[in-house]
């Protein structure tokens, strides 16, 4: 095991999936990584996440893969979300993929999903959440919403860049090569730098 990387032996990370699909091998690649580096990980899911079939999963064929590479099952409602500040059950969440809904709902305060009540919940506690963007509409109406949480306390982002500037120039998607270390950063209080980057 890396040295840089044995900090998340033992450490409990909730790890939400919300509505970009395209990413989710992505995301079930990191959640392996955790687990096999000692990482307790409890997956959460939003409504999109848990119900829609797309051309890359069927809900069932997303719950199964949650369930084998954590060993749990993932939260899907508020009353499951909900004890996650007052029984300080994390130690940081990270929201991979979040989605410019997910983006807008924390930055407004919305907390009516698993996900969006898991970081409000959590952040009463003052530990982090960790956003790993992926959104089409990132670099114009979604801007605002990642400017405001930029400034909130407690809230860290993967570094980010435009996944296809000629075909998709306001779309950006997180580093998945950045998702380890801006764990670590956030767990120490510290956001990764640079936050923009156009490569890994």
């Amino acid at each position: 095991m890396s040295t840089a990387h044995s900090f998340l032996n033992g450490v409990r990370v909730g790890f939400a999936l919300t509505g970009s699909f395209c990413t989710f091998d992505i995301a079930y690649t990191c959640m392996t990584d955790l687990v096999a580096r000692g990482a307790q990980v409890q997956p959460l899911l939003s409504p999109a996440a848990a119900a829609t079939q797309t051309r890359f999963n069927t809900p069932d064929e997303v719950f199964a893969t949650l369930q084998t590479i954590t060993g749990r099952a993932p939260f899907t409602t508020l009353t499951e979300a909900e004890p996650i500040g007052p029984k300080k059950l994390l130690d940081v969440l990270l929201i991979l993929p979040a989605t410019g809904n997910t983006l807008a709902k924390l930055a407004a305060g919305i907390a009516d999903t698993a996900v969006t009540m898991a970081a409000k919940s959590h952040l009463r506690n003052d530990r982090p959440v960790v956003l790993a963007v992926s959104s089409n509409d990132a670099l114009s109406n979604g801007a605002k919403n990642i400017g405001a949480l930029l400034n909130a306390r407690n809230i860290f982002f993967v570094p980010f860049g435009q996944d296809a500037p000629e075909e998709k120039p306001r779309s950006a998607v997180f580093h998945a090569g950045q998702v380890l270390p801006t764990l670590e950063a956030a767990l120490r209080g510290q956001q990764v730098q640079p936050i923009l980057r156009s490569k890994e």
